[in-house]
């Protein structure tokens, strides 16, 4: 009898949102970001960041045991609540490659401009309260260039 080989998963993505115990200065950001794109390059992990008045929303990018044990680490940080895991999902390729973390500083008229987002996002509501279709969306505004910029 042969033996069926199970094929290992090589690539995920993990896209969460999250409350800020506080409302972050851009300072404090970009001290954040620092030390997530040193600490990302060492796990070979890539993704994006957006932060909003108080929420944050982040996609990981890579191993799945690598990913799953910094999500982990990122549930149990004293500066997060209300952590939501919206997606985790293989994937075929990276979306970020080329950042161990990119981020926008994206405001909440430019979330409204997003096709299928004006209404939830002037509505009031935050990324802690996207589901997965909107979720998608906003990934792929990101993905194509909306409101992408770099802190390096």
């Amino acid at each position: 009898m042969d033996e069926i080989e199970e094929e290992k998963i090589e690539l995920v993505h993990c896209i969460y949102s999250s409350v800020g115990v506080e409302d972050y200065s851009q300072e404090f950001i970009v001290e954040l970001l620092d030390k997530a794109k040193r600490k990302n390059a060492e796990l070979d992990i890539t993704g994006m960041l957006l932060y909003d008045e108080g929420s944050f929303f982040q996609v990981l990018e890579g191993d799945p045991d690598v990913v799953s044990a910094l999500l982990k680490t990122i549930q149990q940080d004293p500066r997060h609540e209300r952590v939501m895991k919206i997606i985790f999902e293989e994937i075929e390729e990276r979306n970020f490659s080329d950042w161990t973390m990119g981020y926008s500083d994206i405001k909440k008229d430019d979330l409204t401009q997003i096709e299928g987002m004006n209404d939830f996002f002037q509505s009031g509501k935050t990324f802690v309260d996207l589901d997965e279709g909107r979720t998608k969306n906003l990934l792929k505004a990101f993905k194509s260039g909306q409101w992408r910029s770099s802190l390096d």
